[in-house]
């Protein structure tokens, strides 16, 4: 099995905290989404993983750095890691492409920048699955189309009558991923663009034309991190189900703490320190961040930043800030938001 993780688009709603860090590798309890998403595919999969291919943007963007820490990653799951690069932007099925190479045999396409929870069995009668969420608004996210016999046999985009309430999450598994490449070599051929890209539902559309059987495979949590808001509330609901699960130490040994208190859940990384100081629930620390005379909950603070004299909710802060909620002289970059 492989796993392909299209990620070279950087995005803007999660400015500014996208702008030094590729939205993918932005933590979430503590841990990168990409991460934290290829680790739970592979735990649905319950199968050995041979390669995780990365479709990555300019290594400008995407660096020695992400690469290194993608392919630590993968040695973790015991899988090979390839690295591919998008030079432009155009579209999910011209992604897939740049991974031409390992486009063969059973694999999932992930996009990183959502997260799920999900306990099902793939099924061996499906040429392909793809990963749906049944949600209370179908208008405004594409929705599968279901025959008799709970086929898939139409992807419809934000149905103004409806069609049905399985929402597509961005996670797709082929029997055969082949197939999916001499479909979208054909819609490169033909330079069909919808919204000025090439798209994976269509090279979908022709497998379904062709007679190929689609199932859905849904899932049980399914959690996007597109804008602060929805991140920090994603923040939440995993330190929840870590808190559940007790897999994970969520709270570092070598966190330091001086007349402070921690409300789980809570992360807390390596060599933090929190001096009087009360955080949670549900705040991330990343590694190295001082935290002084605050009070901090429902947030996501991450690295070697220091936060003193504040009362943060629902708050969002980056790698190697100082914020001083007593400050009289601030220096603030672009997209930088204050409430």
């Amino acid at each position: 099995m492989k796993i392909i993780v299209p990620m070279a688009g950087r995005g803007s709603r999660l400015r500014p905290h996208s702008l030094t860090v590729p939205k993918p590798l932005i933590p979430v309890a503590g841990q990168p989404i990409v991460h934290r998403l290829v680790k739970d595919i592979a735990k649905v999969l319950k199968q050995p993983i041979e390669e995780i291919a990365f479709v990555l943007g300019d290594p400008a963007w995407f660096g020695d750095d992400v690469v290194s820490s993608l392919q630590d990653l993968s040695k973790s799951l015991g899988a090979k890691a390839t690295i591919y690069r998008q030079d432009l932007p155009l579209g999910t099925g011209h992604a897939i492409m740049c991974a031409k190479p390992s486009l063969s045999g059973s694999a999932v396409i992930a996009y990183a920048d959502t997260l799920i929870r999900a306990e099902f069995d793939l099924d061996p009668m499906a040429d392909s699955v793809i990963w749906t969420k049944e949600v209370d608004n179908p208008e405004a996210y594409g929705v599968v189309k279901l025959n008799d016999k709970n086929e898939i046999v139409e992807l419809v985009e934000k149905p103004k009558s409806f069609v049905s309430n399985q929402a597509v999450i961005g996670i797709y598994y082929f029997k055969d991923v082949a197939v999916l490449k001499e479909k979208l070599q054909e819609i490169l051929d033909e330079n069909v663009m919808n919204g000025g890209e090439y798209q994976i539902n269509d090279g979908i559309k022709r497998m379904m034309a062709d007679g190929k059987i689609f199932k859905t495979g849904t899932v049980d949590e399914w959690m996007d991190c597109g804008n602060k808001a929805i991140t920090i509330e994603t923040n939440q609901r995993m330190l929840g189900f870590l808190k559940s699960d007790g897999e994970e130490q969520l709270v570092a040994s070598s966190a330091k703490l001086e007349n402070s208190k921690i409300i789980e859940p809570c992360f807390i990384g390596e060599n933090v320190v929190l001096k009087n100081t009360t955080v949670g629930p549900f705040v991330s620390v990343g590694n190295g961040t001082i935290i002084e005379n605050s009070t901090v909950k429902n947030s996501l603070i991450q690295t070697y930043t220091t936060i003193k004299n504040a009362n943060l909710d629902n708050a969002m802060i980056g790698n190697h800030v100082e914020f001083n909620g007593e400050f009289t002289s601030i220096s603030i970059g672009d997209y930088s938001v204050l409430e």
